[in-house]
């Protein structure tokens, strides 16, 4: 599953402590999402999603091999 963590948050300029925080998970958390390693449970995305006032689809892309 690919995403767009990393830019969501550059625009926003916030760190991935402060959106970890936010969302109630660790910054280790964040950054295993962001690089591919994890993939978040349905609740954690749509809480990732809401912080970039965007759609879980648009914050979260399918990829073929899903």
């Amino acid at each position: 599953m690919k995403n767009r963590i990393r830019v969501e948050r550059a625009e926003l300029r916030i760190t991935q402590q402060h959106l970890a925080d936010v969302v109630g998970v660790s910054r280790q958390t964040i950054n295993a999402i962001e690089t591919g390693k994890f993939v978040p449970s349905t609740v954690l995305a749509l809480k990732i999603a809401q912080v970039f006032n965007k759609s879980v689809e648009q914050v979260f892309q399918l990829e073929p091999r899903d």
